[in-house]
């Protein structure tokens, strides 16, 4: 059995049109798949669903960039406005994904998007790879990139894209499929169940338009083993997308309550991706700020330290101990 994450069912008609047309050309992705209304996300916080919806636009963006100019993708990408271009690469990452799917990897479009500029973007194009493996109506499992550790991120850009699309009802679904240790497939591993929550956690982050009691009721309402991993993700999210202000930070920590270090390692992610392509938004110190006390260059620095010996190594449990590392340095005294 090759490694991979299974697909899921598409869970809008966009997706669904994108996916047929995989093998006779994929088609752009139309700017009302940002639409907050249209998703059945929360429409009573109007400046938090702004920004949001905005890093979606700059989502559909990128992957429309990437299928128009797939030779010159990275000069293309420069268009987006600096503080955007992570979300940018991360649906040109999904473009990628999915034009190596289709072609059985002749295409080459994910290495190259990788290369160059690119690596400046590397966590958010495999995030968007994730993206990839969320609508394909493929039975069986599909290999992840070969990039060592990082390729785990596309594990957790599955379990967004399949919350995003799906909202609530899909955000259940995958958190009461846990699987037994040992699963009967190395695919369907606790550690990948784990990863894939983390990536529905960013999903609510959107889903609740960035609201603290809304995001802590949801997480409240799922069973306990997905509880910890999905705050992981909200503070990625709330790190990297923003649309929170100093108030809302603080109460987003005081809710965590236990899972205060999950939520705090996902902070790290976003202020290590934020810093790695050299735009750190204020909304991105200021989570730092508050949730770690440090600088978003010191949190780089933690994220660095706590992957070492473990850059190399293509297993799952590599991944699942580089963010044990940083809850271990993160769990208050």
């Amino acid at each position: 059995m090759c490694r991979g994450v299974g697909f899921v069912r598409p869970e809008s008609p966009e997706l669904g049109r994108a996916n047929r047309s995989v093998n006779a050309g994929i088609v752009r992705l139309p700017a009302s798949m940002a639409d907050p209304a249209r998703r059945g996300f929360r429409l009573d916080r109007p400046p938090a669903g702004a920004a949001l919806e905005a890093h979606a636009r700059s989502f559909l963006t990128g992957f429309n960039l990437a299928l128009a100019h797939q030779r010159d993708v990275h000069e293309a990408l420069t268009t987006v406005a600096g503080p955007e271009r992570g979300f940018a690469y991360e649906g040109a990452g999904m473009c990628a994904r999915l034009l190596d799917i289709g072609t059985a990897g002749l295409a080459g479009a994910l290495p190259r998007l990788l290369d160059g500029p690119g690596r400046r973007y590397v966590h958010l194009v495999h995030v968007g790879a994730g993206w990839g493996l969320t609508p394909a109506r493929i039975p069986i499992p599909v290999r992840l990139p070969r990039t060592p550790l990082l390729r785990w991120l596309a594990v957790d850009g599955a379990g967004f894209g399949e919350t995003y699309f799906g909202g609530l009802p899909a955000l259940r679904r995958r958190t009461r499929r846990q699987p037994s240790p040992p699963g009967p497939q190395r695919w369907q591993s606790p550690q990948r169940w784990q990863t894939r929550i983390s990536g529905c956690g960013r999903a609510l982050w959107f889903v609740e338009a960035a609201d603290p009691d809304g995001v802590a009721g949801r997480i409240a309402e799922q069973p306990p083993p997905a509880q910890p991993w999905l705050w992981s993700g909200v503070g990625l999210a709330a790190g990297y997308a923003g649309a929170i202000d100093a108030d809302g930070l603080h109460r987003l920590a005081g809710l965590a309550a236990d899972a205060f270090p999950y939520f705090a390692q996902g902070v790290v992610f976003a202020a290590a991706a934020r810093v790695i392509s050299g735009v750190v938004p204020e909304h991105t110190e200021l989570a730092c700020r508050i949730v770690l006390g440090v600088e978003p260059d010191a949190a780089r620095q933690w994220s660095d330290e706590a992957a070492g010996g473990l850059t190399n190594s293509s297993e799952v449990a590599a991944y699942a101990e580089w963010r044990a590392r940083l809850r271990r340095r993160l769990a208050p005294n």
